[in-house]
């Protein structure tokens, strides 16, 4: 697939993640997923928060709204609409959504979407 449209996407409510426990409300949208990447809109409810965890993958993430306290390793950062963060390969990270959030991420290599989404 070369294209998607991500009104088309059906979301799943993410309640774990590497094992670790979701609070709140994260619903993730698999928009499109290439051999080396895939690309995911996630909406953060206000207060979600995610355990701090690490992936095999690296991912970049990009705030469209709302604010996010991003955790990567020691460092924090609060983050924007517009802002974006790295988390490397094997680094511990977690986030806070500090208001309701929009961002979209880019992870490579592309993770098994089935079970990284808990399907």
């Amino acid at each position: 697939m070369t294209f998607s449209r991500s009104s088309d996407v059906e979301g799943t409510m993410i309640r774990t993640i590497e094992g670790q426990r979701v609070e709140g409300d994260l619903l993730v949208k698999p928009v499109l997923r290439g051999e080396e990447m895939a690309l995911l809109e996630t909406h953060f409810a206000a207060g979600t928060r995610t355990s701090m965890h690490a992936h095999r993958h690296e991912s970049i993430i990009y705030v469209i709204r709302g604010r996010l306290r991003m955790t990567v390793g020691s460092e924090v950062h609060v983050l924007g609409p517009g802002d974006v963060c790295l988390n490397p390969r094997g680094v511990a990270h977690g986030i806070e959504s500090i208001e309701d959030s929009l961002m979209v991420e880019v992870k490579s290599p592309a993770p098994d979407l089935d079970s990284f989404l808990g399907r």
